[in-house]
């Protein structure tokens, strides 16, 4: 296996368990620790997986992947993963979001417990073990027209070399990987980012850094494309804006975003529980009953206090002027802004550690029930080298256990 991470280490216990007796694993990582993604994802309580266990509804969580992971969904799901670390005494908590996390809230549980695994099933785990080349080698016999490849050799930058009779690549995003994957006969899609936060040049925007917005319908807008619609809460940074509704238009618009330059129109609908013609009739009730206060003080839609006052500036409206001093015309605009909040796209940001790419080994050249190549026999792939991204929530967890189980289980037979 190469790649220590959460895909490659689950592929080579799920290996070690399916076929204890008669199968030797050996894991070869780059870094100098293993599981160091895990270590740092959901802020370092590691969002295990999701509480999403119709197969038909979970797929639709992958911007890239959502028609091939059918199968393997049906047959490796969430509560699949739940079920498997509970099995090693790990006991998982499902949030109201329906994320999944250990009750312990640390992400080293997690770590520990594939670890443990490890050891207990005596697979070989070597760090800082770089791979520097991958080569078929073919089978000595007799009659060489009809040769065939008889495992790889794996040359190791460190001078060493080593030989396996089959392989798995679960090297994630690296481009050490891409380019083991290109030199073994896969054409890859082209590898960009995914799960990324918006840039937005307004200094008063990013002034209410840390505010976070319940629940907003967000539109993003790309020439030539069709409108990407999300819904979720939002969070004003010191850049621009983050949060699951953004994060999942970046994931799904991931391309879209690349190819204009992360130049693009963002639309926000700040109170997406409520029609237009609700926000509308709330404003105009807030209007009648609340005539002598300030609007700046009198918030009649549950925004946060500071960012009411971002808003009511953008439409016009002063700190002193009185809900009785509010005109149609700025009745209008307050509508429209909280509405129809419009927004230029400037760049994108990074979404804390837990950095994700869409792109990688094209599905059609991979068996989607083993996780096989169908270029180069005796290979294998898990984790993100697939052309496979989920949005946030735990989804590109899910992908590593369901694609390093499939992987894994295949190898040991």
């Amino acid at each position: 296996m190469i790649g220590g991470g959460a895909a490659g280490l689950f592929g080579a216990i799920a290996c070690a368990q399916s076929n204890p007796d008669n199968v030797q694993v050996t894991v070869l990582e780059a870094g100098a620790n293993p599981l160091a993604k895990v270590k740092v994802s959901g802020g370092g309580r590691c969002n295990v997986t999701h509480a999403c266990f119709d197969p038909d509804e979970l797929v639709t969580h992958y911007p890239r992947g959502y028609r091939a992971l059918r199968g393997p969904f049906r047959q490796f799901q969430p509560q699949d993963t739940i079920a498997w670390f509970a099995q090693q005494g790990v006991t998982l908590k499902t949030e109201k979001d329906g994320r999944i996390f250990p009750v312990t809230d640390t992400s080293q549980t997690i770590i520990d417990c594939l670890l443990d695994a490890v050891t207990r099933h005596q697979i070989k785990l070597y760090t800082r073990s770089s791979v520097e080349s991958v080569q078929p080698v073919p089978a000595v016999l007799d009659d060489a027209s009809t040769a065939t490849q008889s495992g790889f050799g794996v040359q190791l930058k460190s001078g060493q070399r080593m030989q396996c009779d089959r392989l798995l690549i679960a090297t994630g995003g690296h481009p050490s990987g891409y380019r083991l994957v290109q030199s073994l006969g896969h054409t890859l899609e082209p590898p960009i980012p995914s799960l990324f936060t918006f840039n937005i040049a307004d200094d008063d925007l990013t002034a209410l850094a840390g505010v976070t917005i319940g629940t907003v319908r967000a539109q993003l807008d790309v020439p030539g494309a069709k409108p990407l619609q999300q819904q979720g809460p939002l969070l004003i940074t010191h850049w621009g804006m983050s949060g699951p509704v953004i994060l999942k238009l970046s994931a799904w618009g991931a391309r879209l975003l690349h190819d204009c330059h992360y130049q693009a129109k963002l639309r926000v609908h700040w109170l997406a529980t409520l029609t237009q013609d609700e926000v509308r009739q709330t404003l105009l009730t807030a209007k009648n009953t609340w005539c002598r206060k300030a609007i700046a003080t009198a918030c009649p839609v549950g925004l946060p206090r500071r960012f009411w006052r971002y808003i009511i500036r953008r439409s016009n409206i002063t700190d002193h002027m009185r809900w009785a001093d509010l005109s149609k015309p700025l009745l209008h605009q307050l509508v429209q802004t909280l509405t129809q909040d419009k927004y230029i796209i400037s760049g994108k940001g990074v979404f804390k550690e837990e950095f994700v790419k869409c792109g990688g080994v094209r599905l059609k050249d991979v068996n989607l029930n083993t996780m096989a190549s169908r270029r180069c026999p005796g290979l294998f792939f898990a984790g993100e080298i697939l052309d496979i991204d989920g949005v946030t929530g735990g989804f590109n967890f899910q992908n590593a256990w369901t694609t390093g189980w499939l992987a894994g289980q295949a190898l040991g037979h």
